[in-house]
């Protein structure tokens, strides 16, 4: 890698060359203004196929889509596996959160190991404790499938041993999942014409990934909850109000979208990309407030998500030497200690890092 990376204030246009254009551009949706979150992958081993991603792609609103009705997918049937053990079960072990991994397998591996929830064999060593993952499992980095084949290995170990361990949906399982199942689809964008698989490409995603992608993968993916309560934290993975669009209780919100990845229509899941890919609703003036409106509606005492790396959130740029701003160490507590981002930025070398913390935070925990 040459240079340092490059980012911008997440409310304003990057001065940075644009990437080359891409056939069939797609760009990832976003809160109603371009926002150019670019940054260099990190300096890492790749995996065979592995294709670098030199920017992450402006993030452009979209126009409403008119839902329609359309079969379903012969890959993806209506009735699907339950993911990471739904039984109610609560084993009373201390709880973790994961925040956004894009396929940095040893990082995770690595962060878990040191919290001592797995062995140095990568099993699940942490007894009764509970983990929920942020989700954003894949894309940009090196082995996203590696990182839901961990997860799905975990939670049966957990289980066994009286934890849990269990995964919310992210922006990016929806990628993956549009582009496996509508691939160069026309679906309805202010972009223009668009598809999964251009939008897929354009922010991340990985060759070797959908190569080795397969029906258990999907059927667990398209299973996991958009939300979930535990301990007075609510758990969700973007930093929107765009959830309330979809119900009023967390679960009206799962059972919502879990109709939509089930119905077949192109233009509505694209929709529910659309709208997870929405941020920065906690932040700045009005961000207690949306964290409030969250938070009554669905309950619990504080916001905890991922989604949007934290040096966005602060507005970090790079020094003139074009060396990063000081690294995340650590969740960025916010929003009048109503909210709490999980997203370390790992895919920012030299800045950011995969993020794993214990809850509820014994204090406020700085971000730098």
């Amino acid at each position: 890698m040459t240079g340092g990376p490059l980012y911008a204030r997440p409310d304003l246009p990057d001065p940075s060359p644009r990437a080359p254009e891409q056939p069939h551009r797609a760009a990832e949706p976003g809160d109603g203004s371009t926002v150019y979150d670019f940054f260099t992958p990190p300096e890492r081993t790749p995996a065979p196929g592995y294709a670098a991603v030199p920017h992450d792609p402006p993030t452009i609103e979209l126009v409403p889509v008119v839902p329609a009705a359309a079969e379903a997918h012969p890959r993806h049937p209506a009735t699907l596996v339950e993911p990471l053990g739904q039984d109610g079960d609560d084993p009373g072990g201390p709880l973790y959160v994961v925040g956004d991994i894009h396929g940095y397998l040893q990082e995770l591996l690595d962060g878990l190991h040191a919290e001592g929830l797995i062995d140095a064999e990568g099993h699940w060593s942490a007894g009764r404790s509970r983990i929920w993952f942020l989700g954003d499992f894949t894309d940009r980095g090196p082995d996203g499938i590696g990182v839901i084949d961990l997860v799905m290995q975990l939670a049966a170990e957990a289980a066994a041993a009286g934890g849990y361990c269990r995964a919310l949906m992210g922006n990016h399982e929806l990628l993956l999942l549009g582009a496996d199942r509508y691939g160069d689809q026309a679906v309805q964008s202010s972009a223009g014409t668009a598809s999964f698989l251009a939008a897929w490409r354009l922010n991340g995603g990985q060759p070797t990934d959908m190569e080795r992608l397969e029906d258990h993968h999907v059927a667990w993916l398209t299973r996991l909850p958009a939300m979930v309560v535990e301990d007075d934290h609510l758990l969700l993975h973007s930093d929107t109000t765009a959830y309330l669009e979809y119900g009023d209780s967390v679960d009206a919100v799962n059972d919502a979208i879990h109709e939509v990845l089930n119905r077949g229509d192109g233009d509505e899941w694209w929709d529910c990309f659309r709208r997870l890919t929405k941020r920065f609703a906690f932040r700045g003036d009005t961000g207690p407030a949306s964290a409030r409106e969250l938070l009554d509606a669905f309950g619990g005492e504080r916001v905890v998500h991922g989604h949007s790396p934290i040096p966005y959130l602060l507005g970090d740029t790079p020094a003139e030497d074009g060396h990063p701003a000081q690294r995340v160490t650590g969740p960025h507590v916010y929003a009048d200690d109503l909210a709490v981002a999980m997203d370390g930025g790992v895919t920012m070398e030299g800045e950011g890092r995969l993020l794993i913390a214990r809850l509820p935070l014994e204090q406020t925990v700085p971000s730098h």
